[in-house]
């Protein structure tokens, strides 16, 4: 029962132009009034923050706020895999030789996540990392590895809830929202970034020009909260074992170390 009113709840405001709406007002002027509020109900680190909360004209401003450079450290350990955002770990595995990976007791397809049956094969018995951005997190995506990106292209139309709701009740969210997956070759393998749309809105801007990757340097932005899932091609990638789920973590912190 419960199940299916939340699916018509989130099918109810999850419309074209309840997503407009809500897009607008997050980037209108009339939005900065709620800005000292959503800092407090979500305790937002000011100190933190590169900007002062009146110096963001807008909430979307606040969303995509940048933050001082010193105050994310990025682990430069040889062949370490950082954190690519402020998130909560919630969930590590291994995918299955049928492409499915199990999350909150519900199975995904990666290959209906990635919809690319090419680049699929190389992800088969490889590792899934999932990492949840709540609205209180600092929504700035960057590179887990040093290496060239291959490979980018969206899927995907509306997006349903990324928090552990969605994913319980929700109807294949992470391979069925709207996402940007960019597919990144390092000395070890491939490893992508599939940056997973949240609830109301769609948008994640891409920022990095180029195809060289730094570890730690910004790739993309989300709009809200959302989801980045991390894919390792098989055999390259080695759990840091201080990780355990669900964790908090932020970027630039070792989440593992890519390995021959």
């Amino acid at each position: 029962m419960l199940q299916t009113v939340y699916r018509l709840l989130i099918e109810l405001t999850n419309g074209r132009w309840t997503s407009v709406v809500l897009k607008r007002f997050a980037r209108s002027r009339l939005s900065r009034f709620i800005v000292p509020s959503f800092a407090k109900v979500y305790h937002l680190n000011q100190e933190e923050m590169e900007k002062g909360l009146s110096e963001y004209p807008t909430l979307h401003d606040l969303f995509i706020r940048t933050l001082k450079k010193e105050v994310r450290e990025i682990d430069q350990t040889d062949h370490s895999v950082v954190s690519p955002v402020d998130a909560v770990i919630e969930d590590v595995g291994q995918i299955k030789e049928t492409s499915e990976i199990v999350v909150k007791e519900k199975t995904y397809s990666i290959e209906e996540m990635l919809g690319n049956q090419e680049l699929l094969t190389k992800y088969l018995n490889g590792t899934y990392m999932i990492l949840y951005l709540s609205p209180s997190h600092y929504h700035r995506i960057h590179s887990p590895v040093d290496g060239n990106v291959t490979n980018q292209w969206t899927l995907g139309k509306k997006s349903y809830p990324v928090n552990k709701w969605g994913v319980k009740y929700g109807v294949r969210t992470l391979a069925k929202n709207y996402r940007v997956m960019t597919e990144v070759k390092t000395e070890f393998g491939h490893v992508t970034i599939v940056k997973v749309g949240a609830m109301f809105v769609n948008s994640i801007e891409t920022t990095h020009k180029g195809t060289v990757l730094e570890k730690g340097s910004e790739m993309a932005y989300f709009s809200f909260g959302s989801t980045v899932v991390l894919l390792f091609e098989k055999n390259i990638f080695q759990i840091d074992p201080a990780i355990q789920t669900p964790k908090e973590i932020k970027v630039g912190e070792k989440i593992g170390f890519l390995k021959k």
